[in-house]
């Protein structure tokens, strides 16, 4: 069984949270801890999943909010390699969180390159955090594909979002797809004589 590394967001995923009932529900989970989740600095977050990665050798990425950010910062380094899929639920813009949470982030610009691996953008249409259009382009921007769930909120616990049974059928539709892409790109092509 494969790792499912947690990357949760600001202020971390506090009890209650969908993440932390996944932790719990989830074999094989385990969250990426941070120092600081009250002041977020990419690089030493980067740093801390890019051990965890390492860590496990190869794992599924399920991600909330900046965790997402996160997640995308991935695109372009040698970790991305360890990555399985991700599952990367309610990103925030950074602009609108910057204004929303002030002098708390230190996480450069948005991250805007394809992801290597197989990607879920899970979003909604009243997000504080990230207008639904900003959520389109983002989730094109990352090769991913995009899901809006409707009038969901920051899918967290202010919006309901307590165990959320319908995230753990996305973490298992995108294995599913990350088997399948191992599968062709693991054939061996015939050889002609």
């Amino acid at each position: 069984m494969s790792d499912v590394l947690i990357l949760p967001g600001l202020f971390g995923s506090a009890e209650g949270h969908w993440q932390q009932h996944w932790l719990q529900d989830q074999p094989g989970s385990r969250c990426v801890t941070q120092d600081d989740w009250d002041h977020p600095n990419l690089d030493r977050w980067l740093l801390r999943l890019e051990s965890a990665l390492e860590e496990a050798g190869e794992a599924y990425l399920v991600a909330h909010s900046l965790g997402c950010l996160l997640a995308a910062r991935l695109a372009g380094r040698s970790a991305a390699c360890r990555v399985k899929a991700a599952l990367l639920v309610a990103p925030c813009d950074l602009a609108v969180t910057e204004i929303l949470h002030p002098g708390h982030i230190s996480f450069g610009e948005m991250p805007t390159a394809p992801l290597p691996f197989p990607s879920v953008v899970v979003g909604s249409m009243n997000d504080a955090y990230m207008a639904v259009d900003r959520l389109t382009l983002f989730g094109r921007l990352w090769n991913a594909e995009t899901r809006n769930i409707g009038l969901a909120g920051h899918i967290n616990i202010a919006s309901g979002f307590g165990r959320w049974r319908n995230g753990y059928r996305l973490l298992e539709g995108l294995k599913t797809q990350a088997r399948g892409r191992r599968n062709i790109a693991s054939a061996s092509p015939a050889f002609a004589m």
